[in-house]
């Protein structure tokens, strides 16, 4: 067990690695001969916060989050693997991972790029710019509150209850910190307070960044927009979801076709592929529900594949029974969590159809299933009942963006849509359920978070 001191100490030591790493190594003993109740030095030049921003194995990766795809119905525990873990691995499975002082946590990546994020902002206000500075500045603030609100959303998702209009205000919602003092008093907004916040950050990133990065591990004005959309679909506002996701997809629409992918390989889609807005993957998960070789696929969501759909070879290997392993992400061997435009013609599909455009909700469904399925065998949907299309759109979305972090908030949004989604897993023939709309859907804050800041627990 890590003390409180120690896991301080921890998180001051990575914001000073994080900059010492982006700038100059003969630049790091400045920051650590810095005594600890001192106020962090910081870059002072543009080119040192972009530098930090590219830092992609911290800001895309390494402090990323896995308690909410763990905590999903995505896959099983064969019972044999389940056997050998951790008890905190052991009770996120079941949802019973309610006092845990496991670190580092996700709370802790969460707010580890927030700080990352925080202490660019703050540095980029004291640079005056003219001229072409001024698009490499609005390009780095764009960037840092794209940044801030990934993370924050990420934070709703995980630990607060679903976005509902009736109770969003008086809901527990997260820490919004928004400056790099690290000794500014830590509370919990509302969950309006947060969504609001988010929706902020995002408005002005789009504002400020590219239409598209030179690279796919930068933000973009497209990853933003549909960053917005995601956020918007949470909320369950589909007509904001749907304008956001058009908007994306007006400036990257680009889908692959599974026909001229190599889908029998270990990985058949490598990382930056052509339809990755923003990359992201989890590269050191706290909970082993995200690692293929520890999982196996839900088998009723791995028999709904049709013998054509390419996405039942390119996305499954059978060959270490029991089961199906998950081999599809969009980052090769590692668990990609970004943002891809797979994922903005599902939501736009499944948005025009809750607004009552049936026919542009089963076309945009069309064009996208055509590029999954073997050439020559796909027979293109007819619009039915409002219900059946959205149901039919709804279950190729499950289909679509497995492992991708985003199935424990569509379950959350869902149900509070009537979907009544119940979650169960059997363990030496012990059965554990998880209710439609559980308190326990908003998971667990760390207890010596919770102890060190005086923060209210999420109640269960």
């Amino acid at each position: 067990m890590k003390s409180i001191a120690y896991k301080q100490t921890a998180f001051l030591l990575s914001a000073m690695m994080i900059i010492c790493g982006s700038v100059f190594l003969a630049g790091c003993k400045k920051y650590l001969d810095t005594r600890p109740d001192k106020a962090l030095e910081i870059p002072s030049t543009l080119a040192d916060l972009q530098a930090l921003l590219d830092n992609g194995s911290y800001m895309n990766g390494q402090f990323s989050v896995s308690f909410d795809e763990t905590s999903a119905d995505n896959y099983y525990y064969p019972q044999d693997i389940y056997s050998s873990f951790s008890p905190e691995n052991k009770d996120a499975y079941v949802w019973n991972n309610l006092h845990y002082i496991t670190f580092p946590n996700d709370w802790f990546n969460l707010y580890n790029v927030v700080n990352a994020a925080n202490t660019i902002l703050d540095a980029s206000g004291k640079i005056s710019v003219s001229g072409k500075d001024t698009i490499t500045r609005n390009n780095v603030i764009g960037s840092a509150l794209f940044y801030r609100a990934y993370s924050f959303l990420q934070g709703v998702f995980i630990f607060c209850p679903a976005y509902d209009s009736s109770t969003a205000g008086r809901d527990l919602g997260i820490a919004l910190r928004l400056t790099s003092d690290i000794t500014a008093k830590t509370t919990r907004s509302t969950v309006q307070e947060a969504y609001g916040q988010i929706l902020t950050d995002l408005n002005q990133a789009v504002a400020l960044l590219p239409d598209l990065p030179r690279k796919v591990y930068r933000p973009s004005r497209a990853s933003a927009l549909a960053l917005l959309s995601r956020t918007y679909l949470s909320m369950r506002n589909y007509a904001a979801a749907l304008e956001k996701a058009t908007q994306s997809l007006q400036i990257k629409d680009a889908l692959m076709d599974y026909n001229q992918q190599d889908i029998n390989g270990t990985g058949p889609f490598g990382q930056f592929n052509t339809e990755v807005l923003f990359h992201n993957v989890i590269l050191q998960p706290n909970y082993y529900g995200v690692i293929p070789y520890y999982t196996r696929v839900d088998s009723v969501l791995a028999g709904e594949y049709a013998a054509d759909d390419l996405r039942k070879t390119a996305f499954f290997d059978y060959t270490n029974p029991p089961g199906a392993v998950f081999k599809g992400s969009y980052s090769a061997n590692e668990t990609f969590i970004g943002i891809a435009t797979d994922e903005m013609w599902l939501t736009r599909a499944e948005c025009e159809a809750r607004t009552g455009d049936a026919s542009g909700a089963i076309g945009t469904l069309n064009t996208f299933l055509i590029t999954r399925w073997a050439t020559g065998t796909y027979v293109p949907y007819v619009a039915g009942t409002a219900g059946e299309d959205l149901q039919l759109i709804l279950q190729e979305r499950r289909k679509e963006l497995l492992f991708r972090n985003l199935r424990w908030m569509d379950i959350k949004r869902l149900n509070k849509e009537g979907a009544n989604i119940s979650l169960t897993r059997i363990i030496n023939g012990q059965t554990y359920t998880l209710l439609p709309n559980d308190p326990r859907f908003a998971l667990a804050i760390p207890q010596d978070i919770v102890d060190l800041t005086g923060i209210p627990q999420n109640p269960y």
